[in-house]
């Protein structure tokens, strides 16, 4: 298996994704609060070897393939609790990022953490020089998590959802972009604690 790093953000641990935490992922994932802005490929109801036979047979063998980079999400005060999912895909038109954040754990900015992190990792270690990511109309959080990126609305197309065929939107950032908002938010909190 390829080496995924570990990476943290001030409330998260972001673990790589392992066989083992099919069970974990399965108990919290079939909730179609979770699932009805998620790509139509993912099988509503959502099978009881759901978890597992995507973990086996498309997500680890696409880590083991250098297309695809998953984490799940952890909180640092319970190490123990998955809490979500964040992954990165190569070669995914536009849908470079994906997440899935428990409802109970909504609402508090932690996607915003992990999606900082996942995207340092995308342009920094990867070296790729455009993130884009799809996402339903109506995913209000989803849209806020890439305008607070610093990411731009660069299509409106539809795309089919768990939900159904809806409107979505495909946001980007550039490499070049999404440095010079980091030297800008690094520059303004040295400002605030000076």
């Amino acid at each position: 298996m390829r080496k995924i790093p570990e990476l943290s953000t001030p409330r998260l641990t972001l673990r790589p994704l392992r066989i083992d935490d099919a069970g974990a992922i399965q108990s919290r994932f079939p909730q179609f609060e979770i699932v009805r802005y998620l790509n139509a490929v993912v099988p509503w109801p959502y099978p009881e070897d759901g978890a597992l036979t995507y973990l086996r047979d498309v997500a680890l063998p696409a880590i083991e393939a250098g297309r695809e980079w998953h984490w799940t999400l952890r909180p640092k005060v319970g190490l123990d609790e998955l809490i979500g999912v964040i992954s990165l895909k190569r070669d995914s038109g536009d849908d470079h990022r994906g997440f899935w954040l428990a409802p109970e754990w909504q609402g508090q900015g932690l996607m915003n953490e992990a999606a900082e992190a996942v995207s340092a990792f995308w342009f920094e270690t990867l070296g790729e020089p455009v993130l884009r990511v799809s996402k339903a109309v109506a995913n209000q959080r989803s849209r806020r998590i890439s305008a607070r990126g610093g990411m731009r609305l660069v299509a409106v197309t539809e795309r089919n959802f768990v939900s159904g065929r809806l409107p979505s939107e495909v946001w980007e950032i550039t490499r070049e972009e999404w440095r010079a908002q980091r030297q800008k938010a690094t520059h303004e909190e040295g400002r605030e604690r000076g």
